[in-house]
Order: structure tokens, then sequence, then C-alpha cells
């Protein structure tokens, strides 16, 4: 019994002890690493070389933690609860808690952090060196203090607030919101009154107000604008005009340039537009519309929109019964469907970039191939949800992950790929054909194969059995004892005669 209870001690104890032993590798090593003595107890721990790049990582308690290390970067993860990403040559750090409910970003003297994307914070440098920090509380708390008091705001929606840099406006003042606010986007200043309805606009030789849905106006002369590298350009004006919005819609557009156009609507009843460049002509809009693109050259009709479109021209081409078949292309995009959304095909040619993309079911199949003419290198990937995902790099290096229920999707969230991937990823191959190197791992390194330039190294069985054939030796274990071990074979002579 007194025996009983000490092997279950020990096996519920095993992963902690693991963990409590690991240390990281004194510096980089190389591919060939693994052909080295080292710890591999597959799924309760396991330190190796990368095959991709050169550096190391060890694996403990299944996909609850690993710690990897290589030239450019180091991270820590006990995935999904937490992860830190260091890369000390660009100054970049970022941790994640159970992601993506919290995350903390910083870029040399920058940082952020946000809590369910409700609560967040910010701060850093600005571009006049004056140390600025951001607190929000979405949508209800946004505060912002700096060295620079003119910078400083603190809003407390909906009853009274000042932001500057907020919410794709240079500048938003409110009282009572939405009775009364004030907002300015570059020269243009607008007082709302009871958002969205009632507003004055001003500025930027504009002047414009609107009682939505009832009646409304604006008016902007011909200005000029010198951009960053002192050029001169022209801003064109325009008129518009609402009454009984959509029901007339009345728009003179590109006033004092030499492509003035020409708007005039009653939704849904038509739309008609007239421009050198440009006419089109809507009847019970969207659903019937001809488009004569003279600037692009082609002439397009539409109906009833999206289901038919047929475009014919120099610059467009298409031809859409949907979801039968449709088939469009231009000088430099095409895009292909059938039964729609059963096959899709895309691609873009604009030198140097070649890239075709796949598609069966939107996510079931995805196969995207991207070329570079100019050095003739190609990257692909290839994905089957939720069963696997395969990427290959413009160096050739081959990444293949079973099972792979959202990197189908996201197959560049970062977030996901440290946090999450690991928990279900059973199978893990990755060939470096320039190396000559391979790492294969199935179920967290329960079956762990490593090879390198003439040599290989296989665990199996929490270690229990273990093979490696080395330059200078083969040996083999079995429950960690040495069982056998001997130098290679020699190589075969050739008899000369």
């Amino acid at each position: 019994m007194q025996i009983k209870r000490i092997g279950l001690v020990v096996f519920l104890w095993f992963p902690v002890l693991c963990l409590c032993g690991l240390t990281r590798g004194q510096g980089l090593t190389t591919n060939t690493a693994f052909l080295e003595p080292s710890v591999a107890a597959g799924f309760a721990f396991d330190r190796f070389p990368l095959t991709l790049v050169s550096g190391e990582r060890t694996e403990a308690v299944g996909p609850l933690f690993y710690d990897e290390t290589n030239a450019e970067s180091h991270t820590l993860a006990f995935p999904p609860f937490y992860s830190s990403y260091e890369e000390p040559g660009v100054e970049a750090q970022e941790k994640q808690f159970l992601y993506p409910l919290w995350n903390w970003e910083v870029y040399g003297g920058e940082w952020r952090w946000q809590f369910a994307e409700i609560l967040s914070g910010a701060g850093g440098l600005e571009p006049n060196e004056d140390k600025t920090r951001r607190f929000t509380l979405f949508p209800f708390y946004f505060q912002q203090r700096s060295e620079d008091s003119n910078k400083n705001y603190t809003a407390v929606a909906p009853f009274y607030g000042h932001l500057r840099n907020r919410l794709f406006r240079d500048r938003i003042d409110f009282v009572m919101f939405p009775f009364y606010s004030e907002t300015q986007r570059k020269d243009v200043v607008t007082d709302n009154y009871f958002y969205p309805f009632v507003d004055v606009r001003r500025g930027d030789g504009m002047k414009g107000w609107q009682v939505w849905p009832f009646v409304g106006s604006e008016h902007k002369v011909v200005t000029m604008q010198t951009n960053g590298f002192g050029d001169v350009t022209l801003n064109g004006g325009h008129d518009h005009f609402f009454c009984m919005w959509p029901f007339w819609l009345s728009q003179d557009n590109g006033l004092g340039t030499t492509d003035p156009d020409k708007f005039r609507a009653s939704i849904p009843l038509f739309v008609k537009e007239r421009s050198p460049l440009r006419d089109q002509t809507s009847v019970l809009w969207p659903l019937f519309t001809w488009v004569n693109e003279r600037g692009r050259k082609y002439r397009e009709w539409e109906g009833p929109w999206p289901l038919v479109i047929f475009a014919r021209g120099e610059g467009k081409t298409t031809s859409r019964v949907w979801p039968i078949f449709s088939q469009s292309h231009d000088a430099t995009l095409e895009r292909d469907a059938y039964l729609w959304p059963l096959y899709q095909y895309q691609r873009l040619h604009a030198d140097p970039l070649d890239q075709q993309r796949r598609s069966v079911l939107f996510y079931l199949y995805v196969n995207v191939l991207e070329r570079n003419t100019a050095t003739a290198t190609h990257r692909q990937r290839v994905a089957v949800w939720p069963f696997f995902t395969w990427n290959r790099d413009f160096q050739g290096n081959e990444r293949l992950q079973v099972l792979a229920p959202f990197e189908v999707v996201l197959p560049t969230n970062r977030g996901l790929l440290r946090n999450w991937s690991p928990l279900w990823s059973i199978w893990r191959s990755e060939v470096n054909p320039r190396a000559k190197a391979s790492n294969q791992s199935f179920l967290w390194n329960l079956y762990h194969r490593q090879t390198g330039p003439g040599c290989k190294k296989i665990s199996l069985l929490f270690g229990l059995f273990q093979y490696q054939r080395g330059v200078k030796e083969h040996q083999t274990k079995v429950f960690y004892l040495t069982v056998s071990k001997s130098p290679p074979e020699a190589p075969v002579k050739a008899v000369q005669h």
C-alpha cells in the first residue's frame, strides 16, 4: 500500500518536477545540437534545437509549457494562459494573458495594453518628444496626460469631455452627448445638435448644414493645398443638397477640376451621374445599372445586381450569373467563381508579385501561391479546415500542423499561434532542405524524431525508448538505460585493381 502511495505522488508531481528543473540553454545551438546528450522525456519534458532557424526549444507537460530562443527573439509560454515574446533587436515585447482577453505591447519607446478591448492604456513619446499616457474605459471614460499640458484631455461620456486625435477625429468636445458636440477633422469643424440629426459645418473653404433626414446643404470653394513634398495641389469644390433623404439627392463634385461630376438621385427610383470620364444610370437602384467608364475604358451592365453583371472593354471584362458562375479580370486582377461559394479563384499580378488563391467553401480548402517574378522564388500555404495547415516559405522551409481549427482562417495571428495552437497541434512537422534537417512530433513529443546531415534521433513513450545515430556513435536507450552503444559503420572502400 505504501509503495502505491509513493507511486501516485510521483505520478501527480512528475510534471511539476519537470517544470521546476527547467533551465534555459547556454547560448544558441546549431541545427545538429540534438546529436549531443540531452534530456528527452517526451510528453513530460523535451529539449531540442530548432529546425528552421538556429536556436533551441524546451517543452514540458505536453502543450502547457514551452520556452524558445533563437537569434532574433525569445518566447516563453504557458498555453493558453500566458505568453511572453521579446525581440531585443527592435526593442519589441508582447505579453498576453488568456489571449485575446489581455494584451500588453512595447515597441521602442511606446507601449499599449488592453483588457477585452474595454479597458486600455497607452503611452510613449510623441513626435515632439513629449511623454504621453492615455487611459480608456470604452466608451465611458477617456483620459490623456502629457508633459505638454495643452495636450491633456478628459472625457466622461455622455456628460462632458474633450478629446484629441481619438475616434477618427482631430478634436472632439461634447456636453450631454448626443445633445451637443463639436468635432474637427483637419480644417473642417462640425457642430452637432442631437447627433446625427442636426449639424453645422465650416472650414477649408466649406460651409454646410443639415436637419436630417429633411433637408441639408453644403458648399465648398476650390482650394489649394501644399503636400509634404512642397507640391501645390488643387482641391475641387462641391455643392451638395438633399431633401427628404434619400428621396432627393443633388451633388456637384470636382468643381474647378478637369473632371467635374454631376450626381442626381431619388433612391430607389433612379440614380444618374455624369462626368467627362464616367456616366452611370440606375433604375430601381441598385438593381439595374448601366455604366460607361471612359477613363478606365469599359462599359458595364448590371441587372439585377449583384446577380447578373456583364462588363466589356480594355479596362475590365466581367461575366457573372450568380451563383452559377462569375469571371472577371483587368490588367492586374482576375477573379473567378463557380457555384459560389463552392469554388473561388483569385490572381493578382503586378511584377514582382504574382499571387494566386484557390478556395473551396470559403475555408474548407485554401491554396495560396505567391511568386516573386524577380527572384524566381515562391511561397505557398495549403489548408484544409479543420484538419491541417501546411506552409512553405521563400527559402524552401516547410511546416505542417495537424489539427488547425482556427489557423486556416487566421494564418498570421501571432496571439493564436503562441497561446492556442500548441493545445491542438497533435502532429507537427518541419523540414529545412538547405540544412538537410527535419523535426516531427506526435502527441506533444510522445513520439519525437529529428534528422540532420547523416544523423538521426528518435524518442518514444516519454523517452522510454531512445535511439540516436550520429557521426561519432550509435546509441540506444530503454527505460533511460543505455542498452547498446557502438561507433558508426566505416564506409566501404572501393577495391583497387
